[in-house]
């Protein structure tokens, strides 16, 4: 069989450019080695945490919120195996969803490991060992990421015990010891999760910091919220052990910088240090494809490898490790195929923590300004002003704009606080249009709305905030 693009992988990134290439009328076909589409994502990543994240933070908001509103009820009970029903539920409506998708788009579907066997040539291998051969003009791979672990450690993941992400939204009974190897969105996240279902979560991080590259003022005080709730830290700590032990298992770390070792013991261990590329079993080095020095596939900047007619998306190309980037890349690289001039404007991709509350920001943060020696100004704004805000009891956090010093036009956008994920995106939409924070500080917003907390941080940046 022959095609115009076959896709390899139906993760965000691989499902959306074969809808899209198809939409634009080439015949397309993907390949998934699951029994489901959607990939990571969909299948064990972003969607199954949120329905997790969004469950917990009701069973606490419940126990621990709702009183200060007038609403009296007694201590709630957890149903641990009803809220991972409707974890599987939310997960079973999402890769539907994508079937869905491929039969009304008319794209054909294999199930089975594929492998590029050259330029024009990939084979689908089944779970019964069946190989069908397929031809295209055009080859995607979009394959995703898997579990990195710990450099230098060697880790025993049984998903039992020593769990990774897979197995941390999949746990049977709350720990009540959880020590979480990382400091980063999956880490925090999932912890957030366990911490406020009951568990003590102790988070043991490498570098000095959680959130990695997030702006350094938005990572201290959204540490100090996580403390706050109850999940303990220790930064700058490299983990030279995770092994299971009579009861649980135990996590040994030492301070970066030199010093004792410590040894924490624990019910569950989750080791969430990130993700890296997945190529294994592709024939992309018998097939002649680069790879770089991290395990991506490398690509120019119509996402081709070096080998005509394949190109390469998503988790498993440079860039940040995000679904909604994969989209993006999906979308241009099926244009692209179309003849169209795709296009994906990396300054522009905004990431969100998906804890309680959030954590948001797009674009350049002040240290990566202050590394390139850019002239720049800062507006903030906290939502203990925001009305809004204090009619929700949710005043924790506040909203930062970064902008030219000369230009005013916006270089980043930082918010910490309740449905940071949602108010980021006027943000996005301000940068992708090369807009100014008096812009922003000028459009009108909706009264009262967490949103004009926004508005104000705009207003500070470019001249002063009304309400502070």
């Amino acid at each position: 069989m022959s095609y115009d693009v076959i896709v390899i992988g139906t993760g965000p990134g691989g499902y959306v450019c074969a809808i899209k290439a198809a939409q634009l009328g080439l015949k397309t076909a993907v390949i998934e080695k699951r029994a489901t589409y959607g990939g990571t994502c969909l299948n064990i990543g972003c969607i199954p945490s949120k329905a997790l994240l969004h469950a917990s933070e009701v069973f606490a908001h419940t126990a621990h919120g709702i009183a200060e509103l007038g609403v009296e009820v007694s201590a709630p009970k957890l149903n641990l195996e009803k809220m991972m029903a409707h974890k599987d539920a939310t997960v079973k409506s999402n890769v539907d969803g994508v079937q869905f998708l491929f039969k009304k788009n008319k794209i054909d579907t294999f199930h089975g490991t594929g492998k590029v066997e050259g330029a024009g040539k990939v084979s689908v291998t089944n779970d019964k060992g069946e190989v069908t051969t397929l031809e295209a003009k055009n080859i995607v791979i979009a394959t995703g990421s898997d579990v990195a672990g710990i450099p230098g450690v060697k880790v025993d993941i049984d998903e039992t015990v020593i769990v990774s992400s897979t197995g941390g939204i999949a746990l049977t009974k709350v720990p009540e010891k959880m020590v979480v190897v990382g400091g980063g969105v999956i880490g925090l996240e999932l912890g957030s999760v366990w911490s406020r279902l009951g568990a003590k979560v102790t988070v043991v991080e490498y570098l000095d910091n959680i959130l990695g590259g997030m702006d350094g003022e938005v990572s201290k005080q959204f540490q100090r919220m996580l403390a706050k709730q109850g999940m303990e830290f220790h930064l700058g700590a490299k983990v030279t052990g995770v092994e299971k032990a009579d009861k649980g298992a135990k996590v040994t770390f030492e301070p970066v910088k030199g010093g004792d070792k410590t040894v924490l013991d624990a019910d569950v261990v989750l080791v969430a240090t990130g993700r890296k590329p997945y190529t294994e079993g592709l024939g992309l080095a018998e097939a002649g494809v680069v790879l770089d020095n991290r395990g991506r596939v490398e690509i120019d900047h119509h996402y081709r490898t070096n080998v005509a007619g394949i190109y390469a998306i998503g988790d498993v190309v440079k860039g940040p490790m995000l679904a909604h980037k994969a989209e993006d890349e999906g979308v241009a690289l099926a244009e692209i195929l179309a003849g169209q001039a795709g296009h994906v404007n990396y300054d522009v991709i905004p990431g969100v923590v998906y804890t309680q509350p959030e954590v948001a920001s797009v674009g350049k943060t002040e240290e990566e300004l202050k590394a390139a020696g850019a002239a720049y100004k800062v507006g903030k704004f906290p939502f203990t002003a925001n009305g809004r805000a204090r009619a929700m009891l949710a005043t924790d956090g506040f909203v930062k704009v970064l902008a030219d010093k000369e230009t005013d036009r916006v270089l980043g956008v930082h918010i910490i606080g309740f449905g940071a994920g949602e108010m980021i995106h006027e943000a996005a939409v301000l940068m992708e249009f090369g807009g100014s924070s008096e812009d922003l500080g000028r459009t009108c917003h909706a009264h009262p709305t967490m949103s004009e907390a926004v508005k104000e941080a705009a207003l500070a940046t470019f001249f002063k905030p009304i309400h502070m």
